[in-house]
C-alpha cells in the first residue's frame, strides 16, 4: 500500500492543489489537469484513490481504463451531476461521491468521502495480495509433487517398498509422540482445576484421545430414596441443568453397563452391542446416537468407586470402528482415570455442584449448622444471621429462545458473579435449577439484610450476559427473598428441619417478589408482574405491610436524551485502537448511535474508525465517544456511547432496514 498515491484530476489547477492538500494526510498526492496523461497513469496500477471532477468525467468518459484496484472519488457542487456522471464507470469500480467546490469548500466531509474510499482501496490491494501469495504456495505445493512422482519414479520397486516401511515405522513412533503430548495436556488441565467446572472440561480431550464419538461423567451419590446410585455430571458430552438429573441416573443395583463397572469396580468393554441385559433403558431412549460400542471405567479412591467414565461409538478415521475400542484406548481412559479420581478427592466433587461450581445444598446446610451451633447462646439469640432466596427471572424464555446449552453457560457465568457480590464470611449454594441459596452472617437486623441482598441484585442487573437482550426489559435480573433466623432464648440447637424452614420462609418472600401472593399465582388479569426485587418474610404479618426493596430510578443525565428510538440488538462492532481493530458487542442501537460493551474504556470526546456488523455485512463508520464508564461492581466491562457521524447513503439505508426488520420481533413474556 505505501506504493499507491492519490490522483487529484481536475480542469482547475488551484482547484486540483487544494483538493490534494487535503489527501495528503491519508497518503502521496499529485494532481493533473490533463486527462490524457491522468488516464495513463491510472491505467499503470500505481493509483489508490482518483478524485475526479464530475464534469470532467462527463465530458470524457472512462470506459473500460479505469482500473478495478482504484477507487473513484468525484466531486462536484451539484448532486444531480455527480449522480449522472457514476453512471459511466464500469461494473466492480468502487465510485464514491462529495460535494465540494471552491466557493463551497466542505472539506470535513470531503475528508470523510476520501477517508472511505482509500480504506476500501487499501482493504482491495490487501485481498489481491493475499490471493497472489496463495497461488505462488499453490505453484509451490505442485512443484514438489512434481518432483516427488518423479523420484517415486526412478525408484524400482523393492527399494520403494523398503523406503514405505521405514515412513511406516516413522509415521507410527510420531504418531505416538503426539499421543503422549495430548496426554500430558489433558494431566495439567486435570490438576490445574480449580473448581468442577474446569474438571470436567477435559471430557472433550478424552473423548478425542480415545477416538469416541461422545462421552458420559458420573459421581457415587446416596438418598433415602434411591439409595446409593450414580449421578451424570455430564451425559452424552452434553452438560445437564438440575432438573434433566432423573431422567439418567443409575442405582448401583440396576441392570446397567455403568451400574455394573461402579458395583465391581471392574472396567467394560463391548466392541459390538448385540442382546445384553445391561443395555438399560437410558441407553437406548437417551442417547443422541444408537449405541454400538462400549467403553467404561470406575474413578476409584482408596479401593472405594467414587464415579464412572463412560466412552460411546469408537471412531476411526471420521467413521465407526468396526472392533469396538482397543485395549490401548482402554489402558489410557483407565490411566486418565486414575488421576481424575486425585483430582476429584482435592475439589470435594461429591460437596459441589457440577455446573456451577457452587455448593450442593445438603453440605450448604451442614455447614451452616456447624457456623451457627459453635455460636454461644446469647449471639444466636441476637438474630444476627439471614438465609436469601434468590431466582433467575424470566429464566424459562431464556432456555427456550437460546438453548440449554446457552442456559447452562448463563448459570456458570451467574455463580461466578454471585460469588464475587458476597463476603468472604457468607456461604452460597445452587439450591436447584436456577435457584441459589444465601447464607449471610454479621447483619443487624432484616433492613440490612436486605441491604446486602439489594447489592447483590444491582450486581446481577449491572452485568451483561450475552442475548440479555431478548429478555423482557431488555436485561438478565434477578429477584431475592429474605428471611433472618429467629431470636430464641431456648438452648435448643439448630437442626436440618429448622435450616429447611427457614428456606421455605425465604422462598416465600421470593414468590412475592416475582409478583405472586405467598404461593398462589397473582390472578388473572392483573397488571404486569414487577420482578428484579428483594422482598423479606414478615412472618404472619398481613400481605400489604410487606415493602418491597425497589430498584433505583433510573439515571436521568444529560447523554439519555437522544434524538432517535434505540433498539436493543445484540452484533459486533469493531474499533480501532493502537493500530488494530478490538471487538466489542451493543447493547442498543438507533440511527443517531450505539451503547456497546467492551473489556477497555474508550478515550472521551475522541473520533474513532469503527466497523459496525450488520446481519452479513461490515459498515465502516466514523464514530465520536461521547461517555465510557465502568459497570458497577467488580466486573470489568465498560459501558460506552457512541454517536455516528455523517455516514453514506447505503449505510444509512442498511441500518434502517436492520433496525426496522429488528424492531418486528416479538418476544413471549413467559
Amino acid at each position: 500500500m505505501t506504493q499507491k498515491r492519490i490522483l487529484i484530476i481536475n480542469p482547475s489547477s488551484s482547484e486540483g492543489e487544494r483538493l490534494a492538500r487535503l489527501a495528503r494526510k491519508f497518503g502521496p498526492a499529485s494532481g493533473e489537469t490533463a486527462e490524457g496523461k491522468a488516464w495513463r497513469e491510472i491505467a499503470g496500477e500505481t493509483v489508490a484513490v482518483a478524485v475526479m471532477d464530475a464534469g470532467a468525467v462527463l465530458a470524457d468518459p472512462p470506459g473500460t481504463r479505469i482500473e478495478p484496484s482504484t477507487a473513484v472519488l468525484l466531486t462536484a457542487a451539484d448532486p444531480d451531476l455527480l449522480e449522472r456522471a457514476a453512471g459511466g464507470f464500469p461494473p466492480g469500480v468502487f465510485v464514491d461521491g462529495a460535494l465540494t467546490s471552491p466557493e463551497d469548500p466542505r472539506e470535513e466531509s470531503f475528508a470523510r468521502a476520501l477517508g472511505r474510499a482509500w480504506d476500501h482501496a487499501r482493504l482491495k490491494a490487501e485481498a489481491a495480495a493475499l490471493k497472489r501469495s496463495l497461488r505462488q504456495q499453490e505453484a509451490k505445493v505442485q512443484d514438489v509433487c512434481a518432483e516427488i512422482q518423479e523420484i517415486k519414479g526412478l525408484l524400482n520397486t523393492r527399494f520403494l517398498r523398503e523406503i514405505e516401511k521405514r515412513i511406516a515405522i516413522e509415521s507410527k513412533y510420531v504418531g505416538s509422540q503426539k499421543e503422549r503430548l495430548r496426554v500430558e495436556a489433558v494431566l495439567r488441565k486435570i490438576y490445574g482445576a480449580d473448581d468442577v467446572s474446569s474438571l470436567l472440561d477435559v471430557v472433550p480431550d478424552i473423548r478425542d484421545i480415545v477416538q469416541a464419538a461422545s462421552a458420559t461423567v458420573y459421581i457415587v451419590e446416596e438418598n433415602e430414596t434411591l439409595g446409593r446410585y450414580l449421578k451424570p455430571l455430564v451425559w452424552d458430552s452434553s452438560f445437564l441443568s438440575h432438573s434433566e438429573f432423573s431422567k439418567y441416573v443409575a442405582p448401583l443395583d440396576a441392570q446397567d453397563f455403568a451400574a455394573s463397572v461402579a458395583r465391581f469396580g471392574h472396567d467394560v468393554n463391548i466392541p459390538v452391542l448385540g442382546f445384553d441385559r445391561r443395555l438399560s433403558r437410558r441407553y437406548q431412549e437417551f442417547l443422541r446416537s444408537p449405541l454400538k460400542s462400549l467403553l467404561g471405567v470406575p474413578v476409584m479412591h482408596d479401593r472405594t468407586v467414587i464415579g464412572v467414565v463412560e466412552v460411546y461409538n469408537k471412531t476411526v478415521a471420521a467413521r465407526p470402528g468396526p472392533d469396538g475400542f482397543t485395549p490401548e484406548d482402554q489402558r489410557i481412559l483407565r490411566g486418565l482415570c486414575e488421576h481424575m479420581a486425585i483430582a476429584m478427592t482435592k475439589l470435594n466433587l461429591i460437596q459441589y455442584d457440577a455446573l456451577t461450581g457452587l455448593l450442593r445444598p445438603e453440605p450448604f446446610f451442614e455447614k451452616v449448622l456447624q457456623r451457627v451451633n459453635a455460636l454461644g447462646k446469647r449471639r444466636r439469640e441476637e438474630g444476627f444471621m439471614a438465609l436469601v432466596m434468590g431466582d433467575v427471572d424470566w429464566f424459562k424464555n431464556y432456555n427456550d429462545r437460546n438453548g440449554h446449552e446457552a442456559g447452562n453457560k448463563l448459570l456458570r457465568e451467574l455463580a461466578g458473579i454471585l460469588k464475587i457480590s458476597i463476603r468472604e464470611e457468607d456461604l452460597l449454594c445452587r439450591y436447584g435449577g436456577e435457584e441459589f441459596l444465601f447464607f449471610l452472617t454479621g447483619v443487624k437486623n432484616r433492613d440490612e439484610s436486605a441491604q446486602l441482598t439489594e447489592r447483590i441484585r444491582k450486581n446481577v442487573e449491572d452485568f451483561y450476559f450475552e442475548f440479555q437482550e431478548f429478555q423482557p426489559g431488555n436485561n438478565l435480573t434477578m429477584s431475592f427473598g429474605v428471611t433472618v433466623f429467629p431470636r430464641t432464648s431456648s438452648d435448643h440447637a439448630l437442626s436440618k428441619t429448622d435450616l429447611k424452614r427457614l428456606a421455605g420462609e425465604a422462598d416465600l418472600a421470593l414468590a412475592e417478589a416475582k409478583g405472586k401472593r405467598r404461593a398462589d399465582l397473582r390472578p388473572t388479569g392483573a397488571g404486569p408482574v414487577t420482578k428484579n426485587r428483594v422482598c423479606s418474610y414478615l412472618g404472619d404479618k398481613p400481605d400489604e405491610n410487606r415493602k418491597p426493596s425497589r430498584p433505583p430510578a433510573p439515571d436521568r443525565s444529560f447523554r439519555e436524551k437522544r434524538r432517535y428510538e434505540r433498539t436493543p440488538a445484540s452484533t459486533v462492532l469493531m474499533f480501532r485502537e493502537n493500530g488494530g481493530f478490538r471487538i466489542a458487542k451493543t447493547v442498543n442501537i438507533s440511527l443517531g448511535g450505539v451503547r456497546i460493551v467492551s473489556e477497555t474504556r474508550l478515550p472521551p470526546a475522541k473520533t474513532l474508525d469503527t466497523i459496525l456488523v450488520l446481519e452479513d455485512k461490515a459498515n465502516l463508520i466514523r464514530s465520536d465517544v461521547i461517555y465510557s464508564e465502568k459497570a458497577e461492581g467488580e466486573t470489568p466491562l465498560y459501558y460506552s456511547g457512541l454517536r455516528f457521524r455523517e455516514m453514506g447513503d447505503s449505510e444509512i439505508r442498511g441500518l434502517e432496514d436492520y433496525l426496522s426488520h429488528f424492531q418486528k420481533r416479538s418476544l413471549p413474556l413467559s
